[in-house]
């Protein structure tokens, strides 16, 4: 069975950090992207940042409002992928979602949701004073 099971939103104060992890199972992880994706009230699901689990570890930051303030990272069995969110802003409030896809790039993967073959089930990332 694939799945994927993200943990660690919450609730912070603006200019607080949350670490997002994603834990992967069912996959076969050396050919596969996986990315954070989020989903703001009334805006359409995006990409934030995706990493490829080949070996080439090639990293995509979709969204440029997030460059250098988030950070994607894999651990070295493969099975976690994190995002680091730090500095986060309201505008940052959203559900965030894991999603994997085959036989994509991570550039790929992040500008093609619809592409996503499996989605945890998300994790709400408040920011709010």
């Amino acid at each position: 069975q694939e799945r994927l099971v993200e943990s660690g939103g919450g609730l912070v104060q603006p200019g607080g950090s949350l670490r997002l992890s994603c834990a992967a199972s069912g996959f076969s992880l050396d050919d596969d992207a996986l990315g954070w994706f989020r989903q703001a009230p009334g805006k359409e699901r995006e990409g934030v940042s995706c990493i490829s689990l080949s070996s080439d570890d090639r990293r995509t930051d979709h969204d440029e409002s997030v460059e250098g303030r988030f950070t994607i990272a894999r651990d070295g069995a493969k099975n976690t992928v994190y995002l680091q969110m730090n500095r986060l802003e309201p505008d940052d409030t959203a559900v965030s979602y894991c999603g994997a896809a085959s036989v994509l790039t991570a550039d790929s993967l992040c500008r093609m949701p619809q592409f996503v073959a499996s989605w945890g089930q998300g994790t709400q990332v408040t920011v709010s004073s």
